[in-house]
């Protein structure tokens, strides 16, 4: 026996349990309708929710910005990456977010590992929401912090959790919790959070990558959504979803911004982010300043995609955000379920299955954007009425 065969075993019983991800390749933009494998396919599982992914202003934005400062930034921020764009963005984005400083990062991912690790420390506390993001998670077991679980909304739960952290008398409590949870769609109270946050001195930290561009006054997310600015201490935000683009950023103080670039390992130790996004991500800002018209078409159509699948008997758990959870159960189930949208009704809709989510979770995860019309919808509903009806799912 080879000393990598358990690779080929651990794959084969991925595929036996209808856990093994079928990737999917683009051959065209992202868009209502792409192409994959010379066939056209409605698309209905991209977080591209305004449709910015494609626009020609963006498009515009970062070629311009290529025959003006190349094609990549050359260095780690801190050495000879900061270019004045990068700076730039961040006091726009900072400005957007009602903030006084924001940090810009490679991806949303690196900034939660850099930004939690390094406000948790050694003698500290992070209180982690139990269905958060895995790079919320991630960045929790980098810290040196001792760590605790809250249940999923339960706002008992947490302050439980707050009073036992404060039993081991820690230097600082983190609360860390996503906005929108990105697999059911349901938002973190986080007014409630905050105001509890305030009560004991905690610290809020919020992963709003689900939230930015959807939530909020023109898009600015979540906190502002709540009206929670004074509360919540710690803002992330991702540019690879309505912005459309790629990077990430932490929105606060001037002061965390400031420390999270003294300290922040992805900030020091990885290339600064490319020219062409960041100035494509800018135009993004540009535009949802100027204009809710794309916010205002998005949930345009989730609420009435949302409102055909529950006519018909579909459950949608607790989604209150263009996230549509179409509920299955059964692995193979939803495996089968997506292939045969794609194979036989040309749309494409990919089945969620643990450890994404719980097990017996699985899900087909429909995420509807502002480049949809109702055309496009109801053309997706009959599709789907018909399979869940053959499948006995409704």
């Amino acid at each position: 026996m080879g000393k990598m065969d358990f690779l080929r075993e651990a794959l084969e019983g991925l595929k036996s349990e209808g856990r093994y991800v079928n990737i999917r390749t683009l051959q065209t933009p992202q868009g209502a309708w792409v192409k994959i494998r010379g066939k056209k396919v409605l698309n209905l599982c991209s977080n591209n929710y305004l449709g910015l992914a494609n626009d020609k202003r963006l498009k515009n934005a970062a070629k311009e910005a290529i025959d003006r400062y190349g094609i990549g930034a050359g260095a780690v921020r801190t050495i000879a990456g900061t270019m004045s764009l990068h700076e730039e963005f961040e006091e726009r984005i900072a400005r957007f977010k009602k903030c006084s400083g924001a940090i810009l990062f490679q991806s949303g991912f690196n900034a939660n590992l850099g930004s939690i690790s390094v406000l948790a420390d050694s003698g500290d506390a992070i209180i982690s929401e139990e269905l958060n993001h895995a790079s919320l998670i991630d960045g929790c077991r980098l810290s040196k912090a001792k760590r605790y679980v809250y249940k999923h909304l339960d706002m008992g739960s947490l302050e439980n959790a707050i009073k036992e952290a404060q039993r081991e008398k820690p230097g600082r409590i983190l609360i860390a919790t996503d906005g929108v949870f990105s697999m059911d769609g349901d938002t973190a109270p986080v007014d409630e959070i905050g105001e509890l946050a305030e009560r004991y001195g905690c610290i809020v930290y919020v992963d709003d990558a689900h939230g930015e561009g959807v939530l909020g006054d023109h898009g600015r997310g979540i906190v502002d959504h709540y009206k929670a600015h004074e509360t919540v201490d710690v803002e992330m935000g991702t540019l690879s979803k309505a912005f459309g683009v790629m990077g990430g950023y932490v929105a606060g103080s001037s002061e965390l911004a400031e420390y999270l670039k003294q300290r922040a390992r992805p900030f020091l130790f990885s290339s600064a982010l490319n020219p062409g996004d960041v100035a494509a991500a800018l135009e993004s800002v540009n535009i949802l300043e100027e204009s809710d018209i794309l916010v205002k078409k998005l949930w345009d159509n989730a609420s009435y995609l949302k409102q055909g699948l529950s006519s018909m008997g579909f459950d949608l758990g607790s989604s209150k955000t263009p996230i549509i959870p179409m509920m299955i159960g059964n692995e193979k189930k939803a495996g089968e379920m997506s292939k045969t949208l794609f194979e036989e009704m040309n749309i494409f809709a990919q089945a969620i299955v643990y450890p994404t989510v719980p097990m017996n979770k699985a899900r087909l995860r429909l995420q509807p954007s502002a480049v949809h019309d109702h055309g496009d919808l109801d053309y997706a509903l009959e599709a789907l009425e018909r399979l869940g009806e053959n499948l006995k799912i409704i």
